[in-house]
Formats: C-alpha cells, structure tokens, sequence
C-alpha cells in the first residue's frame, strides 16, 4: 500500500514537531523549512488551521488521503464524539499498536514487522498493516521471529512506555488490546475537532 516515502523532517519542521517521533535533526532546526523559514510570520486562516491538524494526523499515523476519509466516515457513523472516535480508530490500527506495544522505534518500522508477516492476532498470521485490532484482541510476535534483532533493540530501549489499553508480557511476546483508548490517554498532539471542522464545511 502506499505511504509517504519523503524527508520526515522536514515534515516536522512543517509541523513545527516531531511528528514522527524523536528526530535529532528536527531539534537542530525547529523553524519551517525553506528559504524564508526562519522569517516566517504569516498569519494562518482558520482553513489552513483545520487542514494543517488533518495534515499532522495523516502523516503521524501514516495514512494517505483516500484512507483517512474512510476513517472520519467510518467514525462519523459510530456513536460518541467523531473526533475522538477518529482517533481510536487510528489507534486501533495494527502497525500503530506494534508500535506502542514497543516491537519498534516508529509506525513505519511497525508496518513493516506486520507486513513481513512477523505478527500474530489471536494467533492467526495478519499482514495488513491498516488491519483494526479490538478490544479482547491477542496480539503476538511468532515463534520463528522472537529472535529478531529489530524487535529485540526496540523492546529494550527505553522509549518503550506503559499504555492503561495495552497489556504486554515480555517472556512470551504477547499482547492485549484491553480496550479503545480515552482522548486523555492518547499522547498525539493533534486538535482533532479541527478535522471534524474541516469535514463539515
């Protein structure tokens, strides 16, 4: 499936963020790229307000346009706030819950652990990365694959962190998805009622 495949920091940089996770280059220049970057003062409409939040969400989660349209529909469609449903539904999504489950340093690491066929659902090969796992879901490394060095390196980094919807167990490489996570609990800095703003125009 297609993803963005450019320069990430400066897609950041765009952002103003590192959007996809610690960047030491983005640190280095915070400012926006390009030639007037540095002088930049212009004032944002609330359009390009609403648009840049929708931007900032799609290139976080490694969505393309055409797939976080299905989302915000799908989202739409289900009872309780469409913004923070948005989000769970993005949460939701295999590679990012390898990802916080800790089996990678970033998404786009995720996607490809689970789109090389290294990841189990309750016990069931799944290589779609875009695949929405659920609540009571098991998720789990294979056997053949536990000793991967790329999973192995990111589990004892310490970027790995504790989320209250996930349950992991480290002896045997499997994982719970308890439940959809609160907005509170999600730590993206995205202001999703800007993309619920967008889609109702």
């Amino acid at each position: 499936m297609a993803r963005y495949r450019g320069a990430k920091t400066r897609i950041s940089r765009k952002f103003g963020e590192p959007v996809y996770g610690p960047d030491k280059y983005f640190e280095k220049k915070k400012y926006p790229p390009g030639m007037h970057g540095v002088n930049k003062h212009r004032k944002t409409s609330e359009y390009g307000a609403q648009l840049k939040e929708k931007q900032k969400a799609k290139y976080t989660y490694g969505v393309l346009e055409r797939q976080f349209v299905k989302y915000f529909d799908m989202a739409s469609r289900k009872k309780g706030i469409t913004g923070e449903v948005l989000l769970q539904l993005l949460e939701s999504r295999l590679d990012n819950v390898i990802y916080r489950l800790g089996l990678s340093n970033s998404r786009d690491g995720a996607r490809q652990i689970v789109s090389h066929r290294h990841i189990m659902v309750n016990n069931k090969v799944v290589n779609i990365p875009s695949y929405l796992v659920k609540p009571g879901d098991v998720i789990s490394v294979r056997e053949k694959s536990k000793s991967l060095e790329t999973i192995n390196d990111s589990l004892s980094s310490d970027r790995v962190k504790k989320y209250h919807w996930l349950e992991w167990d480290l002896s045997t490489m499997t994982g719970k998805f308890l439940n959809l996570p609160e907005r509170t609990e999600i730590p993206e800095n995205i202001n999703e009622q800007s993309i619920v703003e967008l889609y109702s125009k």
